[in-house]
């Protein structure tokens, strides 16, 4: 079967190669064989291949958290009704091959009605968005920001953000060519690379300063959030987009908001497997409304992944790529 390869860690677009493998052999007990249909790449699946992780990572590595598959194997002691049935194969990378072997409890059903082009982004960016949403946007909160504004995540967070009569304020740097979706959902979006930036941040927020920021910048940046964020606020540190940790002070200053570390794998790892069904449920939901879906910028056969990546404007513009792995 063909497989994207990165056999050792570096920048994704220079390690990465597309190749023949051996295919999966029979699944054990408990185990299935699904053929991928959809994925898609995304931040998280840089940062692992860069060696950020390593302590839980291992090369050669198949990169991809995020796709769909439909299962055509199944070992002893998997219900014989689940031949045929899409799922999100989670658990694990991997989700740049023809083929994914894995432990059937990792497998979570998708609805009939969502299509794969939506049903392949329902997992790093709307189950995050999701579950840092109801955990942390409690009642009464009124001042929310959000950096990194114009990522597909930020848009998410605007548009749950807004279902609950809260207008987040959008911080971005000010790339061009990049902005916000759904400019209405936002009270107010401030550029980084303009002067007095700051200042005008602590006047939009008031006194009281920020209820709920949420990080996935990290920096100096992310260090500005957390200062402006009120001493009983939350402040939500979820990605490191500038490739920099946040300063210690945002850890140790006094009167400080509560800084929550954020990880997806922390709760889909750590809710059990038996509980993965009932996690998806309201995103499901959502994408059958409409609602979080993912525009697709361009649609890559897997055996082009590679050039696809390394070409000039790989990454630009709106939208994701979608990898249809079956060519």
């Amino acid at each position: 079967m063909l497989a994207a390869v990165v056999d050792s860690p570096g920048r994704l677009a220079d390690v990465l190669a597309v190749r023949e493998v051996a295919g999966p052999p029979a699944p054990g007990a408990g185990e299935v064989v699904v053929r991928m249909v959809a994925s898609t790449v995304h931040p998280s699946d840089e940062v692992t291949v860069s060696g950020a992780y390593g302590t839980r990572t291992s090369f050669p590595l198949v990169p991809g958290f995020d796709g769909v598959g439909v299962i055509e194997a199944v070992g002893p002691g998997v219900p014989a009704a689940a031949l045929g049935r899409r799922v999100l194969p989670l658990g694990s990378a991997g989700a740049w091959q023809q083929y994914k072997r894995l432990d059937h409890s990792w497998c979570v059903p998708v609805p009939d009605d969502l299509p794969d082009d939506v049903a392949c982004f329902a997992y790093i960016n709307p189950l995050t968005a999701v579950t840092m949403v109801e955990r942390f946007c409690r009642p009464g909160v009124r001042a929310v920001v959000v950096t990194a504004a114009t990522s597909v995540i930020g848009g998410h967070l605007a548009e749950l953000l807004t279902a609950r009569g809260v207008a987040p304020i959008g911080v971005v740097r000010g790339t061009p060519g990049r902005t916000v979706a759904e400019p209405s959902r936002w009270r107010a979006v401030i550029r980084t690379d303009e002067p007095g930036w700051r200042e005008r941040l602590r006047a939009l927020t008031g006194p009281r300063g920020i209820d709920v920021a949420y990080d996935c910048v990290g920096g100096e940046v992310g260090a500005d959030m957390c200062a402006l964020t009120s001493g009983d606020g939350v402040f939500v540190h979820y990605g490191l987009l500038s490739g920099r940790p946040l300063p210690a002070r945002c850890f140790t200053g006094p009167g400080g908001p509560r800084v929550e570390l954020f990880r997806l794998r922390d709760t889909v790892h750590g809710d059990g497997r038996r509980h993965l069904p009932e996690l998806f449920a309201p995103v499901f939901e959502q994408l059958r409304r409409g609602l979080l879906r993912t525009a697709v910028s361009r649609r890559v056969g897997l055996s082009a992944l590679a050039e696809h990546l390394q070409a000039p404007a790989a990454g630009h513009g709106s939208g994701k790529i979608l990898i249809e792995p079956q060519r």
